[in-house]
């Protein structure tokens, strides 16, 4: 029998945010504090990329990749997994299939709860 975990755990941290960089923005600096620069740096470069070009391909990008970056980590239980499964890949001990099936399978989550 599996035991249940409390709705603490399963429940998000946050709602997921309006997908514009001042409500990603929000939200990263809520959950993790640390990758805000990583963040404006990664904004500046698709903002002057999409100037660059004449595109809002950069823009798109942008959104999507901090998108489900926040859908993933207002869960901490599916965060852990995620870093778990990395760290599996990158340790290159055993066959990464089931782990890079499992990591997509995250993801592809985390882009349907973020509308994307």
């Amino acid at each position: 029998m599996t035991a249940q975990r409390p709705e603490s755990l399963t429940e998000p941290l946050i709602p997921m945010p309006a997908l514009t960089p001042e409500a990603l923005r929000t939200a990263v600096a809520s959950l993790t504090p640390s990758r805000v620069p990583a963040f404006v740096e990664d904004l500046v470069e698709a903002t002057t990329n999409a100037q660059q070009t004449q595109s809002l391909a950069p823009l798109r990008t942008f959104v999507h990749t901090w998108g489900v970056f926040v859908a993933i980590q207002r869960r901490p239980s599916r965060a852990a997994r995620l870093r778990h499964l990395e760290d599996v890949v990158s340790a290159g001990a055993e066959d990464p299939t089931d782990a890079i099936a499992e990591i997509r399978s995250i993801h592809a989550e985390a882009e349907a709860e973020a509308g994307l």
